[in-house]
């Protein structure tokens, strides 16, 4: 097929033909969009899931819907070993400096530009420019703890807004790698914003840990947030999720090459792009059949391996991949850490650190107490390709003096 044609878009975050079988949750972003722009409480939404189902796509789609009802917003993505305030504040900076393009009492808004510019140099953050005669107001935003100061900026950010007859909306991607003291002080700010009724709300997106860590990070989490458990799509979306954008284009496919796409693909998002676009290309002429999905096959699984697996594989140090090599060798899992140490020949209490390790990689995480997962749909399949002989180190024995 003319590739120019092809229907399908596989990358990271970028938007589908087809958003097949989401449809309910953009249903529920809306609700809670209006609700907060009409002065009405509800909760922040976060997406929980592992890699390649989607959440990066649903966060862009949300803050679509936003803005067409009026918000402002501000998309950040959380990276590792970055402070929260650090990531925070520069988006801020340019969602109120929007807000100060439109006409209107300003008060509010030069209230939040000195709690910006007073929160900047509290945590040491460059921002640029914030407008002339800005002044810190003593005692907002300026305490040094980042619970009360975060608490202050999105208060007086919110009100900001209000003052402008408009909302905000932030947008938070990959917030398992958010520091607990950070969440605890972003969780504290939300309290604060639905305790004041203010027309502020966060759509997050992270993996499965991310429940758990909000939890730890404050008590009330659950009642601040509706947690939203994203994974593989059903055989019928699934199914749509090829076939629309194909028929689209007045190509057909055959019925056994959709079950094929959605069986070894096990229905993730992800993985439906990257197996429709290499079908499509390989095809001829239509319908797509069988045996062009066959033929696909091949060069499918090697972009995976050199894209999707391999950056995640080249952030690993030797003792993880070993780690990980084990899990694989056990299977999907999830496995009790005591299997993968005895698989790895060593006891649990030395291997303990490396779990610790590819859990804050976001490569694993523990869906139960002392269980471990991968967080990346089929990586054990990658492994046993790129680690074909599984053959622990055996640990020394330590000799008497």
């Amino acid at each position: 097929m003319d590739e120019a044609r092809d229907p399908f878009s596989p990358g990271a975050g970028t938007q589908p033909p087809e958003l097949a079988g989401r449809t309910a949750i953009l249903d529920r972003s809306r609700v809670i969009l209006e609700r907060i722009k009409t002065r009405k409480h509800d909760r922040s939404y976060l997406l929980v899931g592992l890699r390649g189902v989607g959440k990066t796509v649903l966060l862009n789609r949300i803050q679509a819907l936003a803005e067409q009802d009026g918000y402002f917003s501000a998309f950040l993505e959380a990276p590792e070993e970055k402070a929260l305030a650090e990531i925070l504040a520069p988006p801020l900076r340019q969602l109120l400096l929007k807000l100060d393009r439109i006409a209107g009492t300003k008060d509010k808004l030069h209230k939040a530009l000195a709690a910006l510019r007073a929160f900047a140099a509290t945590f040491e953050i460059k921002i640029g420019d914030i407008g002339v005669g800005v002044r810190p107001e003593p005692g907002v935003a300026d305490s040094g703890r980042l619970d009360n100061d975060l608490a202050d900026l999105l208060a007086a950010t919110a009100e900001a807004a209000a003052e402008r007859r408009t909302s905000v909306a932030l947008l938070i991607d990959e917030l398992q790698y958010v520091k607990s003291n950070d969440l605890a002080a972003l969780l504290a700010g939300l309290h604060r914003i639905g305790q004041l009724n203010l027309p502020l709300v966060v759509f997050g997106a992270g993996l499965p840990q991310l429940v758990g860590l909000t939890g730890k990070a404050k008590s009330y989490a659950e009642r601040l947030f509706i947690f939203e458990e994203l994974g593989p799509l059903g055989a019928k979306d699934a199914t749509e999720a090829i076939e629309g954008p194909i028929r689209r284009e007045g190509v057909g496919i055959a019925r056994e090459a959709l079950t094929e796409i959605v069986q070894v693909t096990e229905g993730y998002p992800f993985f439906l792009q990257e197996w429709g676009s290499h079908a499509w290309r390989v095809a001829t002429k239509s319908p797509i059949t069988p045996l062009d999905v066959a033929v696909a096959r091949k060069s499918a699984v090697a972009a995976l391996d050199q894209g999707f697996f391999r950056v995640r594989f080249d952030r690993l140090t030797p003792s993880e991949r070993d780690y990980l090599r084990a899990m694989a060798e056990l299977g999907r899992g999830p496995h009790r850490s005591g299997d993968i140490a005895a698989k790895l020949n060593r006891p649990v209490e030395q291997v303990a650190p490396i779990r610790a390790g590819v859990i804050a990689k976001g490569m694993a995480y523990a869906p139960s107490h002392g269980g471990t997962a991968f967080t990346v749909p089929m990586f054990d399949d990658y492994l046993r390709r790129v680690m074909p002989e599984f053959a622990p180190k055996v640990p020394r024995k330590r000799t008497r003096r």
